[in-house]
């Protein structure tokens, strides 16, 4: 259930509810809105504390939260989040666009990625250092170095590193490097792997799993709000249908979905979600029109070469052509991406 607070409640009544709450053997999380403040209070035993905590100073109304996702509902917050973490904002009316390599694979190639991304208007820079693959004898990633890299060419560029976390005893190793930890669709539902995420003051990009479905999506998120990370972006990577045209499905309806029902941004992937280059603009931009909050893209410097993904990766021309356009079709629907350089 969630505590909703009067408006112009003292902090001394917010901190006092927050205590009877806990009191009652419920965990509480305070939301604090731009007009209300709100505890969310979970637990198993909570329908029976209602009438307890609705004679509390300064609570307006108690409201039971139907979704079983709770932190993540917009029953707890009606207010879209934004999630910032270094040049990155999503979930604002600017949308955030995060690209660069499927894998780090050597200096030259990060760093160019990372300067051509930039100078194009991405905020935010893509890049696997550590890669879970189907096959083990596939590419694995740098690894550590791998992450040096990237922080490399944050340096470099200003932009914001987005990259993924494939185990728990990582997660430190990781977030020493990054800005922004990403749960790979594989990892959705690794509850120890959003646990030790939701410790961190690091941003999450949790993916969707290929065969998930959306409440099992929030379901995820939920694990790492509960762990007391506020930071979370959710992603829709396509799914797995009977269709073979394309990598996955990529169901764009997902995105206004996720906005009735969470108050998290969300982020598009057209790169795994098509698994062709030349489809990835045209669902860029349909995302965009959808209302999507950011994108992530794969981006490489010749990806024939590339080590992994090179099918599905956009040529440093292609990502320039794409930005031009998805501005456009931005402005359209009353939102904005970063213009050239405006990260520095």
């Amino acid at each position: 259930m969630i505590v909703v607070m009067k408006k112009g409640a003292s902090q001394e009544e917010i901190q006092h509810m927050v205590e009877r709450v806990e009191q009652l053997g419920l965990k509480s999380h305070v939301i604090y809105g731009t007009e209300r403040t709100v505890i969310a209070a979970i637990g198993d035993k909570r329908n029976g504390y209602r009438a307890s905590l609705e004679s509390g100073p300064g609570v307006d109304e108690v409201v039971p939260i139907l979704a079983p996702y709770k932190m993540a509902s917009s029953e707890v917050k009606a207010e879209r989040s934004v999630v910032r973490a270094g040049s990155l904002e999503v979930g604002a009316r600017r949308i955030g666009i995060i690209a660069g390599p499927c894998s780090v694979e050597n200096e030259s190639q990060i760093i160019k990625t990372a300067k051509a991304v930039r100078d194009a208007g991405a905020t935010g820079l893509r890049g696997g250092a550590f890669k879970p693959r189907t096959s083990p004898y596939s590419f694995q990633g740098l690894k550590k170095q791998g992450l040096k890299l990237l922080a490399q060419a944050r340096n470099e560029t200003g932009l914001a590193v987005v990259t993924e976390v494939i185990a728990t005893e990582d997660v430190g190793l990781v977030a020493e490097y990054a800005d922004v930890l990403q749960i790979g669709a594989r990892n959705m539902q690794n509850y120890r792997l959003l646990e030790a995420v939701g410790h961190s003051d690091r941003a999450v990009l949790l993916k969707r799993g290929p065969s998930a479905t959306i409440e099992e999506l929030l379901l995820a998120a939920e694990y790492v709000l509960d762990a007391g990370n506020p930071n979370v972006m959710l992603c829709e990577r396509g799914v797995r249908t009977f269709e073979n045209h394309t990598r996955f499905t990529l169901p764009l309806a997902t995105v206004p979905y996720l906005h009735h029902k969470t108050h998290l941004p969300v982020i598009i992937d057209p790169s795994h979600g098509t698994g062709h280059a030349y489809l990835v603009p045209d669902m860029a931009k349909a995302a965009i029109a959808a209302g999507v909050d950011g994108l992530i893209v794969e981006v490489h410097p010749n990806p024939e070469e590339a080590l992994s993904d090179g099918y599905q990766s956009l040529t440093f021309d292609q990502f320039r052509e794409m930005m031009k356009i998805c501005r456009r079709v931005a402005e359209a629907v009353d939102r904005e991406i970063t213009p050239h350089h405006d990260i520095r």
